[in-house]
């Protein structure tokens, strides 16, 4: 798994849900079994000479049977309905605290801006952010069922305790989850363990009953045998109760332990800091990570960085590897490294401090190729060897540089109102507007709704509007990326109308642009209800979706040609490996509407996982022809990645080695 590239990771999250599935079967024919056997030994003086498998058939075993096995359904479904609302609700759910990202405390200030470079650099909207304000211990979380509606929650004692080096590389760690597909399994985790322990919880809840029935007054001899059946049938389901604990405790372990070695992994690989995520590590070992406020400590422990609660037989049952196991496999020598400095109180080397400052400009002209202002192409130099797939679910150091770079170049007023609903709902207008000359944007804004939230506001136009300008196309997506938060923090019907505002907007002048297709495709894929959801497969061949794939490769290869002749060349090249000898009824189409684009991609976004980096590739291979991305390849590249559920980078080059 450690090489594995994002869409086999994808596709590996899926097959771990089936033995998700496998464990919890198990785990409820198990518990099953063991109450029929209790109902069998109370039973038994009823049924002379009936063995246990006889008695699993009669009246009594079957009601048994049914009963428990709709007890534990029941409370998973509860749960499953309840977490329904994705990440948000599992943060509520813990007591943490939403963050704002404008906050002014330097520890919250810090985190965010980690959050925003990493989001940038791996392509994805920049995830809710909450805090455990009560909290102490060192220790993170992400919920959620896909990027688009990812939360992080960190405790208060992961702000304060660790440096800007070990909290990016936790960060690191937890992007890793969301990258890999391991969100969506641990959420239903707890809805699975919700069930398996609803056994235990009503073995109590019929202790207490029959412990405190009829205190204060007479009782019968009848109230006496309820009351101790009762004691002994709770005593008998609390005893079910704690097996129930072990298989839920066993499922954490069986689906969490080799995803938390690689996503260690993947945080060194992100920051290239192996002592950031280690030293994170060698605290938690020092202090702990255990959860000491929140009654859902158990139920998240799969989730979490480190080990939320005590784990008695840790060796087996334990959600992560020991401490001192994860820092070795991290890098040899770190765990006696962090010792020795420990005794010595000397302080960790920081990478931040080596590195010197850098403009986007600077940085680009280093290490990536020219980016000037204004300038209406990106003309970024790629490899010729590059696979574009193999950019997805990756953060490289030359893209985290980047995604620093570009953070640093926009002005305070510009990036202060992305952390507003008004002033993200403005940067959606400024982008459809920003390269309109003043009549025909007054004449395009003219046409909005005058409602108090979503009218054009020309004085924060006015302060957005020289930064798109000034920094150019790069700006466009990191910043809306950067807006997310504030958009998603709208309820449905405030969605719905900037879903409309937005739309009205882009076809004012009575056409529809490739960018202006690309950004309300993007809002609408992000803000719709049900947006979060993960995209079911429907698709396991290409042949099955042979004329959508043709429409995309269509648009990409007219889109990177400057004549028909080389469109149609190019078109025939990549279209080749999908098509079947002598196929000859799929040909280069001259025409694209946005709504045949539209229903193309909805469909590619159907295939499975391990078919998408292939798409990629072909889109990668037209746009990359000649060696560079201009403007509208790339934002066809954000378009087809972010249908297809692939976070790519903003800038998907291989680093040149300056």
């Amino acid at each position: 798994m450690a090489g594995a590239n994002f869409f086999e990771r994808q596709a590996q999250a899926r097959r771990n849900t089936l033995l998700l599935i496998g464990l919890f079967t198990l785990a409820v024919l198990i518990i099953t079994l063991a109450i029929n056997l209790i109902g069998f030994v109370f039973t038994r003086n009823a049924h002379p000479g009936t063995h246990f498998g006889q008695w699993l058939l009669t009246q009594q075993g079957i009601i048994t049977s049914v009963t428990v096995i709709s007890v534990i359904l029941l409370g998973s479904l509860v749960r499953w309905v309840d977490l329904a609302a994705g990440g948000e609700r599992v943060a509520r759910m813990v007591g943490a605290r939403q963050l704002d990202p404008s906050t002014r405390d330097e520890h919250e200030r810090r985190l965010v801006n980690i959050v925003e470079e990493m989001a940038i650099a791996s392509g994805i909207p920049v995830p809710q952010l909450y805090v455990m304000d009560q909290e102490a211990a060192i220790n993170a979380f992400v919920a959620g069922y896909s990027p688009t509606e990812a939360v992080m929650v960190v405790t208060r004692g992961a702000l304060t305790e660790l440096t800007r080096d070990e909290l990016q590389g936790v960060v690191g760690h937890e992007f890793s989850h969301i990258l890999n597909g391991d969100m969506r399994i641990n959420v239903r985790i707890i809805a699975i363990l919700a069930g398996i322990l609803m056994i235990g919880q009503i073995g109590q809840f019929l202790v207490q009953t029959g412990a405190y029935a009829g205190v204060g007054r007479r009782r019968s001899r009848d109230d006496d045998k309820l009351r101790g059946a009762a004691l002994l049938a709770g005593l008998a389901l609390m005893v079910i109760g704690y097996a129930g604990v072990f298989f839920g405790r066993l499922i954490q372990a069986a689906v969490s332990r080799q995803r938390e070695m690689l996503a260690d992994a993947s945080s060194v690989q992100f920051t290239r800091n192996p002592e950031g995520i280690g030293g994170a590590l060698f605290k938690i070992g020092d202090k702990t990570g255990l959860l000491t406020r929140t009654s859902h400590a158990s139920d998240m422990n799969h989730m979490c960085f480190a080990e939320s609660v005590k784990v008695g037989f840790a060796s087996l049952l334990a959600s992560h590897p020991p401490i001192d196991a994860r820092i070795n496999a991290i890098q040899p020598g770190l765990l006696a490294r962090l010792k020795s400095r420990q005794r010595h109180h000397a302080p960790a080397p920081s990478r931040a401090a080596t590195q010197e400052p850098q403009t986007l400009g600077q940085f680009a002209t280093a290490a990536l190729a020219p980016l000037r202002p204004g300038n209406s192409q990106t003309g970024l130099q790629l490899a010729p060897q590059q696979r574009l797939s193999e950019s997805a679910g990756q953060i490289t150091r030359a893209n985290e540089d980047y995604a620093a770079a570009l953070i640093r170049q926009m002005p305070a007023t510009f990036r202060d109102l992305l952390y507003t609903r008004t002033g993200a709902i403005q940067l959606c207008y400024a982008l459809l507007t920003h390269e309109l000359d003043a009549k025909a944007r007054d004449t395009a804004l003219a046409l909005l709704d005058d409602h108090h939230l979503f009218r054009p506001q020309a004085d924060l136009l006015d302060r957005l509007y020289p930064a798109l300008n000034s920094i150019g196309p790069a700006l466009r997506f990191p910043a809306l990326e950067l807006a997310m938060p504030s958009l998603r923090r709208l309820d449905d019907e405030e969605k719905a109308q900037l879903l409309l505002q937005v739309d009205l907007l882009a076809r004012a002048d009575g056409r529809i642009s490739l960018f202006e297709f690309a950004l309300t495709s993007f809002l609408g894929r992000h803000l719709t209800p049900g947006a979060g959801r993960v995209t079911p497969v429907k698709y396991r061949r290409y042949k099955e979706v042979l004329p959508a794939l043709a429409l995309l490769m269509s648009l990409v290869a007219r889109a990177a040609t400057t004549d028909h002749h080389e469109a149609k060349t190019l078109f025939a090249r990549v279209m080749g490996p999908f098509l079947e000898r002598d196929d000859n009824t799929i040909h280069l189409q001259e025409r694209v509407s946005g709504n045949d684009l539209r229903m193309a991609l909805q469909k590619l976004s159907q295939l499975s996982p391990l078919l998408k980096p292939a798409i990629i590739d072909a889109c990668g291979e037209c746009i990359l022809h000649d060696g560079k991305v201009d403007t509208r390849e790339y934002e066809i590249l954000r378009l087809v990645s972010d249908q297809l559920d692939c976070p790519m980078p903003p800038l998907p080059v291989a680093h040149s080695g300056h």
